[in-house]
């Protein structure tokens, strides 16, 4: 009988429908399922801790914030007070992250140089957060923040928010504290800073997505015949007066920032600052608190201009900057009053500063200016329900806070005057 021969291209037996095939056979040998199980752990474990490591080393290029911009460029800054640099632009969404585990932010602080704005700054460095200050120094002082000079978190450009060439790169919040002036600089701080200077700061802000924050004032209620003021209250402002160029830009500001959030899309917030005293304040300024203290130390009489039955409502820096950081964090564009409802007159203020420095202090009357306001004095409801904020430091404890540095700076003053 004939053998029957076998092709080498037979189909081969079938094998067992039990046997396993030969990738998982491979896996199982010499527990090789083990090592690749441990190091999808480890891989799993970095993933997780990873985040909140981020927030110690450089800032992310994608920030949880509102809106969003592509990644698409580099735009130059303009030049630096120290050097030209270069932001990315990155992606974002999503709320401001706030509180333990929070991203750092990088944030643009026009006026950061000044009063109110250097104070913000510290505030916003010792948080953890990327700073670029931009700042004129009209009344900014390089002084206010040549502490953090070297801190690679913080950047100083000397520029006019007025020019169109203004800063660029990604950064996730933009806040406007150009022109926070006082009366003796209001024509030279006028409309262009707070017109044109919010408008490029705008169209920043909307270029890549920031959040922005306008500064605007209790000024905007002129003398109100509604007291205390709300924001809802739309003031009473003569436009044609002395004081009109700085309060009617403050009002424009308002108006455009509100029509960027409206037609634009720009996540914005208004705050309105009432009076603000505390330390780096401009010594001759022309603020009521700064005259008096300055006069008070220099042996020189209280000016009370007018009757001095005029009152105002003084809150101290660190107040308002807690106010400022709030808003900028909430959900609620405003505007919001940010203020001190504690109420003084013009010599109830004067009484008060020859407590802190000089009892023998003696008062000038002079006549009143014009326009200026008979009362002044915030309703705070607003900013204390949707905020969770109101201010902590009555004018006797945060008076003296600000004699110290007033007198160091009087004292160098003089001795460079060789008195």
């Amino acid at each position: 009988m004939p053998s029957i021969q076998t092709s080498p291209y037979s189909p081969k037996a079938l094998k067992h429908p039990r046997s396993l095939p030969r990738s998982i056979n491979y896996l199982l040998k010499e527990q090789r399922l083990l090592f690749i199980l441990v190091g999808i752990l480890i891989g799993s474990t970095f993933f997780i801790i990873q985040p909140s490591l981020s927030r110690f080393g450089p800032p992310d290029t994608h920030y949880s914030m509102p809106g969003s911009f592509s990644v698409t460029r580099r735009e130059e800054m303009p030049i630096s007070y120290q050097e030209s640099r270069t932001y990315r632009v990155g992606k974002v969404a999503g709320r401001v992250p706030v509180g333990i585990g929070r991203r750092r932010l990088r944030i643009v602080v026009t006026g950061g140089a000044g009063f109110v704005g250097s104070h913000l700054v510290d505030k916003l460095i010792a948080r953890g957060d990327d700073v670029i200050v931009i700042d004129n120094f009209f009344t900014g002082r390089k002084e206010n923040v040549m502490h953090h000079f070297g801190n690679p978190r913080f950047e100083l450009i000397r520029h006019d928010v007025v020019r169109t060439d203004i800063v660029g790169g990604g950064s996730d919040i933009s806040l406007g504290l150009s022109c926070l002036t006082s009366s003796l600089q209001i024509l030279d701080c006028d409309y262009k800073t707070n017109v044109m200077g919010t408008l490029n700061m705008l169209g920043l802000a909307k270029r890549i997505g920031a959040r922005f924050l306008l500064t605007s004032t209790s000024e905007v209620y002129g003398d109100p015949l509604e007291h205390p003021q709300k924001e809802t209250y739309w003031g009473n402002v003569n436009p044609i007066g002395v004081r009109s160029c700085y309060d009617e830009g403050k009002r424009t500001a308002e108006t455009l920032t509100m029509d960027y959030h409206r037609g634009a899309g720009v996540e914005e917030r208004i705050a309105r600052i009432f009076n603000t005293y505390g330390p780096r304040m401009c010594l001759d300024d022309g603020r009521v608190v700064s005259n008096f203290v300055a006069q008070a130390i220099r042996k020189q009489p209280l000016t009370v201009y007018g009757d001095g039955k005029q009152t105002r409502s003084f809150q101290y820096v660190s107040d308002l900057v807690d106010g400022l950081v709030a808003l900028m964090e909430g959900e609620h564009v405003g505007p919001f009053n940010l203020g001190n409802p504690g109420e003084f007159t013009m010599l109830e203020l004067a009484e008060v500063v020859k407590e802190t420095i000089d009892s023998s202090a003696t008062i000038e009357f002079r006549p009143n200016t014009a326009d200026d306001p008979h009362k002044r004095k915030p309703d705070i409801s607003r900013a204390k329900e949707l905020l969770n904020w109101e201010p902590k430091v009555p004018l006797r404890k945060g008076l003296p806070l600000m004699v110290t540095d007033f007198q160091n700076r009087i004292l160098n003053e003089d001795e460079g005057k060789g008195h």
